[in-house]
């Protein structure tokens, strides 16, 4: 059988891949969720993966069968698509984390659905379509083994359209219990670790000096990150991953991480409040201790993207330009800068059901407002979000961090890294036109519009 895997985009991310401008892979990292169902596809069928960031749908091509997996905010695209194979006689299976939460409107548009993780189903659903029987929900009893793990088929990637093709995954599923995670939901708050044997295989075949690990975080079990930093150190590699910050509060674990390569960590830091964190069950961070954390990651050469949220019940107007402020003080190299979203599987999406105005899931891509905020109007929080995005984007601001990365042991991979993902998100926000204001300014200015004319006039000082 031809079988089609396909990853869907829309909106301004169809095609992003393809732009040459700020370099538009730099965001592509290996659809190793679909290289994963490539593996598991038996060899006398013909795969081939279809990614929408960086190419169209063949459409007058034919298959006989299509795969496609979602996130929440990509469903109604996903939907589209399968709709339109189906009605060409097509049969198509959704999987991904959407489908998962919500299988019965996934199958208003599919022929099946995948529970979970694809290991151990896959091959039995490309039967049933082999034989014309498939079976509309299709799941294990029990999560897959992570052992000996079939390798994925890189050959099947335009390898020149990703920035990370050879991403790899140690772990899936994060212990921590945070109430908006879909990951945590996704993997019942347990995480799964490969044999160490196997990663380290798979690192040292990977043809390239620069990999990514994809885990939701790679660090937190010590024993199995140190096992597995001692044995990545003699492969001379570069790599970035996820993590929390008390990765920093080991600081032989730390030393480690930078032996063994680590240029980079991503880490939810969500907010700068001990209330928010509280509020959503997120107890592996602590905000007071953000400022020794980063300095000790930055002392041993390593970046720190911090993941920041907007529109927790404790944000008020002023939100905005204190966490700019901070994300200053504490040198952080890069943000991605999210808005609260109560996704579909989560706690939060049951718990704030009734404050959602908004169910398109398109929307629910963390840079909309889809709830009403407890703080500020949703006009406020989007323009906060957007304000905070561009301001921390500013040029002054990306060559004085770059700046600062220049001095940093192991300064001249760490730049590197710095600075095409500053540059990166400095074209999404010039491509996307994002603007946005202050809140806070703009509240002062409806009560005493000379506080804004002296605020400006000191901002350009």
């Amino acid at each position: 059988m031809k079988i089609w895997l396909i990853a869907p985009a829309s909106g301004q991310w169809r095609h992003t891949g393809r732009r040459r401008l700020f370099n538009g892979k730099t965001f592509r990292f290996s659809m190793l969720s679909l290289l994963r169902v490539a593996a598991e596809t038996p060899p006398e069928d013909e795969v081939r993966l279809i990614d929408e960031q960086i190419e169209d749908i063949p459409w007058e091509e034919e298959t006989d069968l299509v795969g496609i997996t979602c996130m929440t905010a990509l469903a109604p695209r996903a939907y589209e698509i399968a709709a339109s194979f189906r009605a060409k006689g097509v049969p198509v299976v959704l999987g991904g984390m959407h489908p998962t939460f919500r299988p019965q409107e996934a199958l208003r548009c599919a022929s099946a659905v995948v529970l979970g993780e694809a290991e151990g189903v896959w091959p039995k659903v490309v039967e049933d379509a082999r034989r014309g029987r498939l079976q509309e929900i299709n799941r294990l009893d029990a999560p897959p083994s992570l052992e000996h793990l079939k390798p994925p088929p890189l050959h099947l990637l335009r390898k020149n359209r990703y920035a990370a093709p050879y991403a790899i995954q140690a772990a899936r599923g994060c212990p921590h219990h945070c109430a908006f995670c879909a990951v945590s939901a996704f993997h019942g708050g347990i995480q799964r670790r490969r044999p160490v044997a196997d990663v380290l295989a798979e690192a040292a075949a990977a043809p390239s000096s620069y990999l990514l690990f994809v885990d939701d975080n790679l660090t937190a079990d010590r024993e199995y990150a140190a096992a597995l930093f001692r044995g990545l150190t003699p492969l001379k590699k570069y790599w970035i991953t996820q993590s929390t910050l008390a990765l920093a509060e080991d600081s032989e674990l730390v030393l480690m991480a930078a032996e063994a390569g680590c240029v980079g960590v991503f880490a939810g830091l969500e907010s700068f409040s001990e209330k928010n964190l509280d509020g959503v069950g997120k107890n592996c961070h602590q905000a007071g201790r953000y400022r020794e954390a980063i300095r000790t990651l930055h002392a041993h050469g390593i970046g720190v993207e911090a993941g920041i949220v907007f529109g927790f019940d404790g944000d008020g107007p002023g939100v905005f330009s204190r966490t700019l402020s901070l994300l200053d003080e504490l040198e952080v190299d890069l943000i991605q800068a999210s808005i609260f979203t109560p996704l579909p599987g989560t706690m939060q999406y049951q718990t704030m059901a009734d404050r959602i105005v908004d169910r398109n899931w398109s929307h629910y891509d963390f840079h909309h407002v889809v709830f009403q905020p407890k703080g500020m109007s949703a006009e406020a929080l989007q323009a906060g979000h957007d304000w905070v995005t561009r301001e921390f984007y500013r040029p002054w601001r990306i060559a004085r961090r770059l700046a600062r990365a220049a001095n940093r042991p192991r300064a001249l991979i760490g730049s590197l890294y710095a600075a095409a993902l500053n540059l990166a998100y400095y074209g999404r926000i010039r491509q996307w036109h994002i603007q946005g204001w202050n809140p806070e300014t703009s509240s002062l200015s409806r009560h005493n519009p000379s506080i804004v004319q002296e605020t400006e006039i000191a901002a350009l000082q």
